[in-house]
């Protein structure tokens, strides 16, 4: 696809998620995709249009908007070259590349963080409830909150938004708000202002 067309498909609001439309690899991850548990929508774009969504029933200032968008716009656009062997290379997961990617156009440190950890708090809830391992669950929680730091809420806010799509299991979410300290939980606002 051709990076009009994504934009006509995307409609970028900032001069920077412009620029990344202009990188033929992120476009080429932007395509990728078939329909699969998770993900019914399919191709990364699709993706991004649903979790922006999300982020647009926030109740959230500009600035936060503005940063969760970032996120969304990077997060799982490098699937398509991450390492799928086994054993699994976690220093190629699709989320490395996403900060490798996002570190060309700005410097933020915990941002970064975020977009590298955006898929950690599933592998926690995972870690406790599919494998029994509640110490390292807990372990990995507290590096996770250590490394996002004032970020924390910023990362809970775009985990909510992440999590809300397709057919995704609600679990890892709801025990997320259940017990995640330091955490305000939202409520997603739509049509009216009613929270859902």
């Amino acid at each position: 696809m051709t990076a009009q067309e994504l934009s006509d498909l995307l409609q970028p609001e900032t001069e920077l998620e412009a620029r990344f439309l202009q990188e033929e690899e992120f476009r080429r991850g932007l395509a990728w995709g078939l329909p699969r548990y998770g993900h019914p929508e399919g191709t990364i774009w699709r993706h991004i249009l649903e979790v922006n969504e999300n982020i647009d029933a926030l109740p959230v200032d500009a600035e936060t908007r503005r940063k969760l968008r970032t996120i969304c716009w990077v997060h799982d656009t490098f699937k398509h070259i991450e390492h799928r062997g086994n054993p699994r290379d976690w220093s190629k997961h699709h989320s490395v590349y996403a900060r490798h990617f996002l570190a060309n156009f700005l410097d933020d440190p915990l941002l970064l963080n975020v977009v590298e950890l955006h898929d950690e708090a599933y592998y926690c809830w995972r870690l406790a409830h599919l494998y029994g391992e509640y110490r390292e669950s807990e372990r990995r929680m507290e590096i996770l909150r250590e490394r996002v730091g004032p970020y924390w809420q910023l990362y809970y806010l775009f985990f909510k938004c992440d999590t809300s799509t397709g057919d995704k299991n609600p679990a890892p979410l709801i025990w997320f708000e259940e017990t995640a300290e330091d955490i305000e939980v939202v409520e997603f606002e739509r049509g009216e202002g009613a929270a859902i």
